[in-house]
Formats: C-alpha cells, sequence, structure tokens
C-alpha cells in the first residue's frame, strides 16, 4: 500500500557480503533518528553478495531525502556498495505497454485505483488501437507506435524519446505482442517486466493454450520476469499458477490462463515498484 508518512523512507543495499555492514547502516540511521520499521536481508553463498532492504521513518524532526543520501556516501563507499535511497510515499513513474489483450492492463489500472499498487501511470504505449478507448476513459495519454519490420528501430527510439521525456522508471510489457531488440532491451535492464505463459512442456508461437489442450497439461502458469535479450528468459520475479483437468476445453484454459497472468505480473509489478526486487546475476533476490 502506499505511504502516507513523508517523513517515511525505503534503502536497498547490495555489496559483497563481510562483517560490520547491518550494524553500520543500522547506527547511521539510528544517529538520525531514524526509526526503522522493516528490515530484510539475504546473505548468497553462490555469488558471495549481501542483500538488504529497509524501511524507516525519521521520529523527531524533518530529514530531507537529499539529505540522508548525501550524508550516507560515506557508508556506501566504506562497503562499496550499491544502493538505493526513495521516498516510501513516492509513486514509480511507469509506462505500460499493450497490444490487444486488455485483462492484464485492466487488472493493473484497477489495482492502482485502489491503492494496491504505488506506481503512476505516465502513458500507455501499443502497437494496436485498440485498448485507446480504455486509456482515454482514464485520462492517460495513448500512444499509437505500429511496427515493421522496417519501422522497428525508429519505433524503439521513439519510446526510448518517451520514457526519458516522461521520467518513466518502469516500463510493464502488459501483453505487448512485440519481440524487443537486444539494444531496447539492454537500455532497459532491470527496468522493463513482461509476463508470459509458463507451461511444461513450452508452447511456442501461436495460441500456446489451444496447443496445451491437445497435450493435456495440468498445471496452467504464468511467470512475470525482466525483460532481456533472450526471449522469456530474464530473471523471474514472480510466477502463479493454477491446476486444470482434461474437462478444460481451449477456451477454458485461456481464460485460466488470463487469471495467472494478471495475479503473476500484478505481484511482480507491486514487488518492483516497492523495492522488494534485487537483480543477483541471472536470478532475482525478492523480500515479501
Amino acid at each position: 500500500m502506499k505511504s502516507t508518512d513523508t517523513n517515511e523512507f525505503i534503502l536497498k543495499t547490495n555489496c559483497i557480503a563481510g562483517s560490520g555492514i547491518v550494524a553500520a547502516v543500522s547506527s547511521f540511521l539510528s544517529e538520525r533518528g531514524c526509526y526503522i520499521s522493516e528490515m530484510n536481508q539475504f546473505d548468497d553463498p553462490e555469488s558471495g553478495q549481501f542483500f538488504m532492504r529497509m524501511r524507516f521513518h525519521v521520529e523527531s524532526g524533518e530529514y530531507e531525502l537529499e539529505k540522508l543520501s548525501a550524508e550516507f556516501v560515506s557508508i556506501s563507499e566504506k562497503f562499496n556498495m550499491d544502493w538505493r535511497m526513495v521516498s516510501a510515499n513516492a509513486p514509480t513513474k511507469t509506462l505500460i505497454m499493450v497490444s490487444k489483450f486488455d485483462h492484464c492492463l485492466d487488472d493493473l489500472m484497477y489495482r492502482l485505483h485502489k491503492g494496491e499498487i504505488n506506481m503512476e501511470i505516465t502513458a500507455i504505449v501499443s502497437n494496436h488501437k485498440d485498448l485507446r478507448p480504455m486509456a482515454e476513459r482514464e485520462g492517460i495519454r495513448f500512444i499509437h507506435l505500429p511496427v515493421t519490420k522496417e519501422n522497428k528501430a525508429e519505433q524503439e527510439q521513439a519510446l526510448l524519446d518517451v520514457v526519458e521525456e516522461t521520467g518513466t522508471e518502469l516500463v510493464v510489457l502488459a501483453r505487448y505482442m512485440q519481440i524487443l531488440s537486444d539494444n531496447l532491451c539492454q537500455k532497459l535492464s532491470g527496468r522493463a517486466i513482461n509476463i508470459h505463459h509458463s507451461f511444461l512442456p513450452g508452447f511456442k508461437g501461436a495460441k500456446p493454450y489451444h496447443q496445451a489442450h491437445t497435450r493435456g497439461v495440468k498445471l496452467i502458469g504464468a511467470t512475470a520476469h525482466y525483460v532481456t535479450s533472450d526471449l522469456d528468459e530474464g530473471p523471474i520475479i514472480e510466477q502463479s499458477v493454477q491446476p486444470v483437468d482434461h474437462t478444460y476445453s481451449p477456451d477454458a484454459l485461456v481464460a485460466v490462463g488470463r487469471d495467472t497472468e494478471t495475479v503473476a505480473l500484478a505481484r511482480a509489478v507491486k514487488r518492483h515498484v516497492d523495492h522488494r526486487v534485487f537483480l543477483d546475476g541471472n536470478k532475482t533476490v525478492v523480500f515479501k
């Protein structure tokens, strides 16, 4: 849920694991009158990396984010940290990309209205015009960027221009049915989330749920992950599964698939905008 405390902050850090990290950060905050309301940490024995997330607020007086961040530099340099400190109240500026399917977009906007996801939608970008009415009904800027082989590079640059112009921090591919170029994937690394169906075996191409029906699948799943140049193989943030059986028609499987996709994507987006996700090589550390 969105915080209403303007004096509440979130600190994300990761560095090489070692002694004294938690004590140093805790002492830093205590000395400035900060109360730690939530703390998560994980020491990855395989990568040797230490990950920590703290949520805290200043108990007495005011403390600006810029001042806290400037003073924290000495701690971060001591442990050679990658870190980020943000206001817990600030919504993440999010651009949503769609094609013709509306279920993921509709679910995200519903959760936004209910205050479940702390984000601000900067624009909805699509390679089709089908969902323009949905965007305009919500008063959200809709940008039509049709993609062909000939204009793909041009349209991807137009997308990046929108990202920069709007200060977008996160791009969500809410059933956007286009493969992004390697160049675009690199530029959006760690800040673009995709959703796709997840079956065993993996069904490629058109009508995956119909393929699943002919093979008699027993589980329908969906995976939300960060976008990389390896198609549908980016670091996984969230997965959702639902049991099915031989009585399910292809259309029934599609309906179940919509449910799993919306749940997995919404959870992944929420984890990201709540600053709970860390990249750890080809995987993620997610503090739930």
